[in-house]
C-alpha cells in the first residue's frame, strides 16, 4: 500500500469533508499515562478487554515492533490486568508470521482475532483470512471458519453479545464496500447490508445499542493514471434492525472538526449512547508511520465522542500523551485504556494511556 498522495488525488475526495463538532470551551486534560507499561513497544495491534483469571484484564494481539520493518510484524500477545497493575506476555497468536491492523472483539467472555495483513521481504502485503477465539481462562486459541472476503484494517464491532461485523476495509489490491457478519454461536458468515459510503481503510469507530458509527480513513482514488492514496472525511451512521441483524439503515452525518484522523482509538459506551474517539495520525501512512506524500504523520493529542441522541460531534479533552496508529480503544470499569501505538516521532511505544470521561 505504499503510493504517493497528491493535490489533485486530495481534491477528488474534497466532497467528503462536512461540517464538524459542537463547540466548547477549551476542555482540561483528563487523561493520564499508567503507571503499567506493555512487556514491549507495539502498534497497529488489536486490542480488547475482558475477564480473565485476575479479573479486568486488557489484551492486545498483533502489530509491529520498534524497528517498524517487514521484519517487525510481531504475532505476539500480552495481557495487563488492571488490579495488579501489571503487564505479561502470553501465547502468540497462532500464525507463521506477524499480523497488521488485525482487529479483537470481545463477545461473550472470548476474545474473537480477525485477519491483518502480512508483509514480505519485498514488500507484498497479503490481507489474511484467519479468524480466532482466544479464551482467558485458559489462554487457548481455536480457530474458526475464515472470513469469506479477507480483510485489514477494518472495522470490527460486536452485536447482542453474538455477532461481530466487519465493516469496509482493505482486501489485497483495493478496499471493500462489504460489511460482513460473523455468528459467534454458530460459527456461520453472512453479509449485511454493504457499506454505502467511499470503501476505506484504516476508519474508526464504535457500536451504542442498535447503531454503529464510522469515521474518517484513507481512500483509493485514481489520479494522473495512477492510484492513490487520501484522507477520507466522512462518517456514517448504521441503525440495525434488531429482529434481523443482517439489515443496516445507513445514512451520511456530519463530519468531526479539524483534519480527517487516520487509525484512531474508538469504541462504543451504550451507557452514554455515544461513540468515543482519541487519538490517531493526520496523515495516511503505511505500516512505518511515513505518509505516502513523504511526510511524517503526526498524532492527535484530543478525544471526542459522536452523540447518537443528538446526532452532534462533543468535544471531551486532551490526551497526556498524543498517540496514532491504535486498533481499537478498551474500556475497564470507568476508564479508557490506549495501548502501545506510535508517538509523535513515530516511535513505536509501551505506553499505555487512560482517561476517564465525566460528562
Amino acid at each position: 500500500m505504499k503510493m504517493q498522495v497528491t493535490t489533485a488525488a486530495a481534491m477528488l475526495l474534497t466532497a467528503l469533508t462536512l461540517a464538524g463538532c459542537e463547540r466548547s470551551p477549551q476542555p482540561e486534560p483528563l487523561s493520564q499515562t499508567a503507571d503499567f507499561a506493555l512487556p514491549e513497544p507495539i502498534s497497529n495491534n488489536a486490542v480488547a478487554v475482558a475477564d480473565g483469571p485476575e479479573g479486568p484484564t486488557l489484551y492486545s494481539f498483533n502489530g509491529l515492533k520498534a524497528g517498524k520493518t517487514w521484519k517487525d510484524t510481531s504475532n505476539a500477545a500480552f495481557a495487563c490486568v488492571i488490579a495488579t497493575r501489571s503487564c505479561k506476555t502470553i501465547a502468540s497468536v497462532p500464525v507463521p508470521e506477524g499480523r497488521l491492523a488485525s482487529a479483537a472483539v470481545t463477545v461473550a467472555g472470548k476474545i474473537y482475532i480477525f485477519g491483518g495483513y502480512s508483509v514480505a521481504a519485498n514488500g507484498d502485503e497479503l490481507s489474511t483470512p484467519e479468524v480466532f477465539a482466544f479464551d482467558p481462562a485458559t489462554g487457548r486459541y481455536e480457530q474458526k471458519a475464515d472470513m469469506p472476503t479477507p480483510v485489514d484494517d477494518m472495522l470490527a464491532v460486536p452485536y447482542q453479545n453474538r455477532f461481530i461485523y466487519l465493516i469496509s476495509g482493505w482486501h489485497d489490491e483495493a478496499n471493500v464496500s462489504v460489511v460482513q457478519m460473523f455468528d459467534t454461536q454458530t460459527g456461520a458468515w453472512t453479509e449485511a447490508t454493504p457499506f454505502p459510503g467511499t470503501p476505506v481503510f484504516g476508519h474508526s469507530g464504535g457500536i451504542a445499542g442498535n447503531s454503529i458509527i464510522v469515521s474518517d480513513g484513507v481512500a483509493s482514488v485514481f489520479a494522473d493514471g495512477k492510484r492513490k492514496f487520501v484522507a477520507a472525511k466522512l462518517t456514517w451512521r448504521g441503525d440495525i434492525d434488531p429482529n434481523n441483524p443482517t439489515q443496516i439503515s445507513w445514512r451520511g452525518v456530519d463530519a468531526h472538526s479539524g483534519v480527517v484522523k487516520y487509525r484512531m482509538a474508538a469504541i462504543g459506551d451504550d451507557a452514554g449512547q455515544r461513540i468515543i474517539f482519541a487519538g490517531g495520525g493526520d496523515n495516511p501512512y503505511n505500516y512505518d508511520g511515513i505518509g505516502y506524500d513523504g511526510v511524517p504523520a503526526k498524532p492527535s493529542g484530543g478525544f471526542f465522542a459522536y452523540d447518537l441522541k443528538s446526532d452532534k460531534w462533543i468535544e471531551l479533552g486532551r490526551l497526556a500523551e498524543p498517540g496514532m496508529d491504535h486498533r481499537g480503544l478498551a474500556k475497564a470499569g470507568q476508564e479508557y485504556y490506549i495501548l502501545g501505538g506510535m508517538d509523535a516521532e513515530q516511535n513505536v511505544t509501551d505506553r499505555i494511556v487512560k482517561f476517564r470521561i465525566d460528562r
